[in-house]
């Protein structure tokens, strides 16, 4: 190995010919080093060029698990992919006919990616696509920089995020009951239950509605003239208060799906529930009506909170700027993807408003609400649907089994979303066949896109 030395004229002073000779014979030395071995590509640390990251492909699979949810997979051309998912109910061409405005981009450009496309979302499941390749970018980007997803939204405030469960409902309070209080047995710290007039359906003289009107599900509540009587809310309180005997007050216990009635019947039932220590009562009324929002909001004391239906920050934020309601509530699969739900919960948490987190899918999905439950301060809890189903957690490696621990998830450390798909399982579980097969007919699907002249 070649030596470079100090050489000095006699007075002590450094030759600095003699040292600037050393060293390009040293530099020269190296360089012929290099040249008797040539560079191995296995040795290239792919992760060094996210710079030149391309995107080159989108492919989907549809599991059922149990909601059906189309898993999206964007490819490169440094060999790695990012995983993303399109909410349940919503139909994979939303996300599909987003492909030919991705072929070459870079996916680490994650914002400027999401400015693109965001247009092509809109409310309810139309932001599905959008917020699925959103998921898939973020993934693929810390991946390319070799890190978790949370770290590149500013880091964590927590290692754990608190699951809340749905359970199915049972027309007996005592079975009802039950069902909560084994959620409590096996680890779950905050509820949530149904609550609505589907509870009173065989019950003469609980609900007023106008005679042969049966189905309701397309219109929206301050219009269809169904309000429920002081019967109907004495016997759905009766279910409440069946729950807190058997699981006590010291669990957060919230309610939904009070079916499509009347402002008033809402204030009523909700006056009514005060004595339960409700952690919230959600989708009470469309997240549209703010104003009707903040008349119920301001005239019961129990927590209101509605959002699952809301694609980007600024609905959200007229509803936590008037303080219609005491929580928003995104479904990040909807709402825009990671970076829009941690915005909401920004601002809402600058209006002193709290947020929890729908979720229905698969892990891919899941952990995406994960890694952006952790960057968010004003996080309350995310939800699961999956919790009685016992394949869930097989559908990726990656992170500690069962993903789901005692009513908590652990955020994971490996890069991206930190999970990889278990083939085997995903292929035992599809809702439609073929696994990521080819989509080409996506490629050159083309529009003029730009919103100004």
């Amino acid at each position: 190995m070649m030596t470079l030395s100090r050489r000095t004229d006699g007075g002590g002073r450094i030759d600095r010919r003699g040292f600037l000779r050393g060293t390009a014979a040293a530099a020269v030395g190296l360089l012929a080093g290099c040249a008797e071995r040539p560079l191995i590509a296995e040795e290239v640390n792919r992760r060094s060029a996210p710079s030149r990251l391309r995107i080159t492909d989108l492919r989907v699979a549809t599991v059922k698990c149990p909601m059906v949810c189309p898993i999206i997979r964007i490819d490169t051309d440094q060999g790695i992919s990012g995983l993303g998912e399109v909410r349940d109910g919503a139909s994979v061409t939303y996300a599909l006919f987003l492909k030919s405005r991705l072929l070459g981009e870079n996916p680490c450009d994650v914002e400027r990616l999401f400015k693109k496309l965001k247009q092509f979302g809109h409310h309810g499941r139309q932001g599905g696509g959008v917020s699925g390749v959103e998921m898939a970018l973020w993934d693929l980007a810390g991946k390319a920089y070799g890190i978790p997803v949370y770290q590149l939204l500013g880091g964590r405030y927590r290692d754990r995020i608190r699951i809340y469960c749905d359970t199915d409902t049972s027309p007996d309070p005592e079975v009802y009951a039950r069902r909560m209080a084994e959620r409590v047995k096996m680890g779950f710290t905050f509820l949530k239950m149904d609550l609505g007039i589907g509870l009173l359906k065989d019950v003469p003289g609980t609900v007023t509605r106008p005679a042969g009107q049966e189905d309701v599900s397309r219109v929206m509540h301050p219009f269809t003239a169904i309000e429920v009587t002081p019967k109907g809310i004495e016997r759905l309180v009766a279910f409440v208060a069946r729950v807190r005997e058997a699981i006590g007050y010291e669990v957060p216990l919230a309610a939904d799906h009070f079916g499509h009635i009347g402002v008033n019947s809402c204030i009523r039932l909700g006056k009514a529930l005060e004595p339960y220590q409700m952690a919230w009562l959600e989708d009470m009324v469309p997240w549209q009506f703010t104003d009707l929002w903040r008349q119920i909001t301001e005239v019961i004391d129990v927590p209101t909170l509605t959002g699952e239906d809301i694609y980007l920050k600024e609905e959200f934020a007229k509803l936590a700027d008037a303080h219609a309601v005491d929580m928003v509530h995104p479904d990040l699969a909807t709402a825009g993807g990671i970076l829009e739900t941690k915005r909401i919960g920004d601002h809402a948490e600058e209006r002193g408003v709290a947020m929890a987190m729908h979720f229905a899918g698969s892990p891919v999905s899941c952990m995406a609400n994960v890694h952006c439950a952790a960057a968010t301060q004003n996080f309350v809890a995310l939800e699961n649907h999956s919790v009685d189903v016992p394949w869930w957690g097989d559908l990726v490696t990656g992170v500690p089994k069962p993903i789901v621990e005692k009513g908590f998830i652990t955020v994971p450390e490996g890069p991206g979303l930190g999970v990889a798909l278990d083939e085997e399982a995903l292929r035992a579980h599809l809702h439609e066949p073929g696994l990521f097969e080819p989509t080409p007919e996506w490629d050159r699907e083309r529009s003029w896109d730009r919103l100004w002249s």
